[in-house]
């Protein structure tokens, strides 16, 4: 019985099944953070544009 749940622990401990999600989560992080990155530098000139062009009609 010993066996089994050390054999169970041991295959639980190598598994790479979640390696893969935590590597898109990362990945959609890193994308997340650079979206919000170019909105905050951006953001104002966008919006500045919006606003000239609605003046302007």
């Amino acid at each position: 019985m010993l066996k089994m749940y050390s054999d169970y622990l041991k295959a639980y401990l190598h598994s790479k099944k979640g390696q893969g999600m935590v590597e898109y989560g990362l990945i959609i992080s890193l994308i997340a953070v650079a979206v919000i990155a170019a909105l905050v530098i951006l953001g104002p000139k966008i919006a500045n544009l919006f606003n000239n062009v609605s003046n302007k009609m």
